[in-house]
């Protein structure tokens, strides 16, 4: 009996929030190893939380990374994986296979785990929503690196993915663009995802990775960053702690705030259910960031 009690106070914890939140737009970044996990139940865990999310009333938009798929391609294909400053110098021949495997093979997968369990969702191909334009990288002396097909994302249309939220379906989008050249460029999802949230006016943005969240000291999980204000940013990037991979994240969690996004979130999505802990809980889980 107080396992049935535990619930049902688990339940009411979630009334408000759920009663806040409902018809608003969430936009969660799908990232990080636990994709492939060889665990079906492991892969399925953050396609749970998205169908959760549409029958309680919320909008969940998803924009999906998949890194290691690409560099596991780019193997096969005897493609070498070169980076520079933490981005993936992408020619011709690999920005094609990024595409292939990003929303050919990817988003397709995302889209039928989530129609699986009794939600709806509809995948796009990043270049059928997202405009980039060419990155320009600096090098450590100033000059100019060219890192190939790498974009930049600069606007969103918003219109299919408006359409799906009146037809109650959840997009899934694969993080690349079309340049200004009209041609494809691979993008970063942390920007792609931000930008889609302030285009959509979303009420929350949602990173998920596979760490805890903004750590003080990377090798000490209880070090986590649970609340982090923007002003705070520069003065974490100064003393190391925001370095490498968070850059792109908190930088585009920065803009997002200030665009008026209300909060953003870092979570860790190898935690069962951390969707639902970080929104529907008291405690929440991860790292927020707020204005």
């Amino acid at each position: 009996m107080q396992d049935f009690i535990a619930k049902a106070a688990t339940l009411l914890e979630a009334l408000p929030y759920i009663q806040r939140f409902r018809s608003q737009t969430f936009v969660v970044k799908y990232g990080g190893s636990f994709m492939d996990s060889p665990d079906p139940e492991v892969r399925n865990g953050v396609a749970r939380d998205i169908v959760f999310l549409e029958a309680v009333g919320i909008n969940p938009v998803v924009v999906h990374g998949g890194g290691k798929a690409i560099t596991r391609a780019m193997d096969a294909a005897g493609l070498k994986a070169d980076f520079i400053q933490g981005l993936r110098v992408t020619d011709e021949s690999a920005v094609n296979l990024v595409e292939q495997v990003l929303s050919r093979e990817i988003n397709p997968e995302i889209v039928k785990t989530v129609n699986s369990l009794g939600g709806k969702a509809r995948g796009f191909s990043g270049t059928e929503i997202l405009q980039c334009r060419k990155l320009a990288l600096q090098g450590q002396n100033g000059e100019e690196v060219d890192i190939g097909f790498v974009g930049n994302v600069t606007s969103v249309n918003t219109e299919p993915l408006r359409e799906c939220i009146r037809r109650s379906l959840t997009p899934v989008i694969s993080p690349t663009a079309r340049g200004e050249d009209g041609k494809i460029y691979n993008c970063n999802a942390d920007v792609a995802a931000a930008q889609a949230a302030i285009a959509l006016k979303a009420k929350r943005l949602v990173f998920m990775s596979d760490v805890p969240g903004l750590l003080r000291d990377p090798k000490n999980e209880k070090s986590l960053i649970t609340h982090l204000r923007i002003d705070e940013v520069e003065a974490l990037k100064r003393d190391g702690v925001i370095d490498k991979g968070m850059i792109p994240k908190v930088d585009s969690a920065v803009t997002a705030i200030r665009a008026g996004v209300e909060k953003v979130s870092f979570v860790d999505g190898r935690v069962d259910h951390s969707i639902l802990l970080e929104i529907f809980t008291d405690a929440g889980v991860g790292t927020e960031v707020v204005l």
